[in-house]
């Protein structure tokens, strides 16, 4: 958490009483958060609906022979037909967003490109739509115990296996899930 009380770069964790069944078990990259509002990128859900390959079809991009299949990420419900990449800082452009010294946000195509040719960041998760809050809305999900935060960890943002990633989160800030409950007032 930054002095101020943002979030930026952080992880932020939906308890499991998150009411939202969009995000119901998500963790979120925190890419900015002031008092004007805040947006990240669920890194932990996929879309069943689209490929890489389809994507790059569609943006008229020439795909290589990618040795690793990447996934294409619900990044969140806000604006879901725009593309961002979340990306270690080992690649940068004029468009990038640094949020900290080891991650940048890029929404550009030349991403996609330097993805395909195998020229892109070494570390990345490729997300359409982004999850957003006005204005306080944030800050007061959090009061209400609709999540939790947590530093964020290189290893887990980017870990492929997907299921594993929000109990690894949750277990980051040293929560037992066992004792949470998605019942209130019952003994």
């Amino acid at each position: 958490m930054s002095d101020d009380g943002y979030l930026p770069g952080q992880l932020l964790i939906a308890m499991p009483t998150m009411g939202d069944s969009r995000f119901q078990r998500t963790v979120i990259y925190m890419c900015a958060h002031s008092a004007q509002g805040a947006m990240g990128l669920v890194i932990n859900k996929v879309l069943d609906n689209i490929t890489f390959p389809d994507l790059l079809e569609q943006l008229g991009i020439e795909e290589s022979t990618l040795e690793q299949r990447i996934q294409v990420h619900f990044g969140g419900p806000v604006e879901q037909t725009r593309g961002f990449v979340l990306h270690s800082s080992d690649y940068i452009q004029d468009s990038s967003l640094v949020i900290d010294e080891t991650i940048a946000l890029t929404a550009s195509l030349d991403v996609l490109k330097a993805i395909a040719s195998g020229q892109g960041p070494r570390h990345s998760i490729l997300a359409l739509g982004y999850a957003g809050w006005g204005p306080g809305q944030l800050d007061a999900e959090i009061q209400a115990n609709g999540w939790l935060h947590a530093p964020a960890d290189l290893r887990l943002i980017f870990e492929r296996d997907l299921e594993r990633k929000w109990q690894a989160a949750v277990a980051s800030v040293g929560v037992d899930l066992s004792l949470l409950s998605g019942e209130f007032g019952h003994a």
